[in-house]
């Protein structure tokens, strides 16, 4: 029995269990850190008790995972102030007196979707999600990329247009990256309403389209994915993927020659097969890991 924590800027997402077909969830709102990680440690207690094994938590960031760093296990440059530089591995740790798995969220929902997912069977895949914010996990060789500290795929810079597109962006730290010109808030802040009120014939797709296709071109020369699972509130718009692959086909103009995207697109940019539960049984699989590093 294995405990799992999506920790999100809103609220956590928490369950037990060992995969989709037996996991119990509950949704706790994100207050302080020890209110909020108060009822997170009674929901595993009451649920799992003895039995709880190990816990996984796929956490919004940024985050501290080198394990030889003092930061490791800590949220720490968040713009949430009172969850800045929390110790949030050692807190749950300390509680439940169990391995813990601690990774990003993204990067928590990329492993979801590997094993019960939209990426079976892939060892090279990028998993990207749009809603609040832009963030991507990458999988290379069948392991998550973490580096110096771990990517931050909604910050890459794109080209910014501004007679196209005289909006400057959203992005408190660079204004018109990626997450800055396409993420949810943008989209409302441009248009002067939510993404999900949008029709699909209003210009707002085909320029989101670009923007995320911009960032797609850069993942797919730099990190040669196998396929890209795109997912967040702002990709639940079915006919944005086809502008996306279409913006995608243009934008590499031929230079990649690879069957797998010009001729089978619709089976390179999909969306998730697990929805909204890919980051919580991602944190299942961190919890898996973490036990497993113990044998």
């Amino acid at each position: 029995m294995f405990g799992a924590i999506e920790a999100g800027g809103t609220k956590f997402v928490c369950a037990v269990g060992t995969g989709p077909g037996d996991l119990e969830t509950i949704q706790i709102p994100t207050t302080s850190p020890g209110e909020t990680i108060g009822a997170v440690v009674a929901f595993l207690r009451g649920r799992a008790g003895a039995e709880l094994q190990a816990v996984g938590i796929a956490s919004f960031g940024p985050l501290g995972l080198d394990p030889g760093s003092p930061s490791f296990g800590h949220i720490t440059s968040t713009p949430k102030l009172e969850w800045r530089n929390f110790d949030f591995a050692g807190a749950v740790r300390q509680a439940l007196g169990v391995p813990i798995g601690f990774d990003t969220d993204v990067n928590g929902a990329a492993l979801g979707e590997a094993r019960w997912g939209a990426a079976q069977g892939l060892t090279d895949f990028v998993y990207l999600t749009v809603g609040t914010g832009i963030g991507g996990g990458a999988v290379c060789g069948g392991r998550v990329v973490h580096g110096l500290v771990h990517p931050e795929m909604g910050h890459i810079r794109v080209p910014h247009d501004t007679v196209r597109d005289p909006y400057t962006g959203v992005c408190p730290y660079h204004r018109d990256c990626l997450e800055g010109l396409a993420s949810g808030p943008s989209m409302e802040a441009r248009w002067g309403r939510p993404a999900s009120d949008l029709p699909p014939e209003h210009p707002a797709w085909t320029l989101e389209a670009h923007y995320l296709a911009l960032g797609l071109v850069n993942y797919v020369c730099t990190l040669s994915p196998r396929r890209i699972v795109l997912g967040g509130g702002v990709m639940q718009q079915p006919h944005l993927f086809g502008l996306i692959r279409a913006e995608l086909l243009e934008l590499l103009n031929g230079y990649i020659q690879a069957s797998e995207i010009i001729e089978r697109t619709r089976e390179f940019i999909v969306p998730p097969l697990l929805g909204s539960r890919a980051g919580v049984l991602g944190a299942l699989v961190l919890a898996e890991q973490a036990m497993l590093c113990l044998i």
